[in-house]
C-alpha cells in the first residue's frame, strides 16, 4: 500500500477543489493507503479560519475538516502563509502549525505527494 502526502492551495471558495481532495483522502483510505497529512498552503490557509458565517443549507468547509481529522489524518497549517493572511493561529482547531520544511520532510517520506489547487 502506498503513502500519501496531500496539500491544498485553493481558498474555501473553491468547493470542487476541496470535495476532490476529500474523496481522494476517504478513497485512499477506504483502499488501505496511509495519508500522512494534509498540508494548508497560500489561500488554503483560509480554511483553517473559524470565521465561516454559513446558511444550514451551504458546504460547510468546517465539516469536511472535522471529518478528516476524525480518520486520523495529520491536519498542518503553513504557519508563514497563515501569518501572511491574518489567520489567528490559536483560533485554528484540528490544524497542526508548521513550515514547509516539515512539510518537505513529510513529502520526502510518503510515496506520493498529491496536490489540489
Amino acid at each position: 500500500m502506498a503513502s500519501f502526502v496531500l496539500s491544498l492551495h485553493s481558498a474555501p471558495s473553491d468547493t470542487d477543489t476541496l470535495n476532490a481532495l476529500q474523496r481522494f483522502a476517504t478513497s485512499a483510505l477506504a483502499q488501505g493507503h496511509t495519508i500522512r497529512c494534509i498540508f494548508l498552503y497560500q489561500d488554503g490557509v483560509y480554511h483553517a479560519s473559524p470565521c465561516f458565517d454559513l446558511a444550514s443549507d451551504e458546504f460547510d468547509p468546517a465539516k469536511v475538516w472535522q471529518d478528516l481529522h476524525k480518520q486520523g489524518i495529520e491536519l498542518h497549517l503553513c504557519v508563514t502563509a497563515a501569518t501572511k493572511r491574518g489567520i489567528d493561529l490559536d483560533q485554528c482547531k484540528h490544524f497542526s502549525v508548521s513550515g514547509l520544511a516539515e512539510f518537505a520532510m513529510e513529502a520526502a517520506q510518503a510515496d506520493r505527494w498529491v496536490q489540489f489547487k
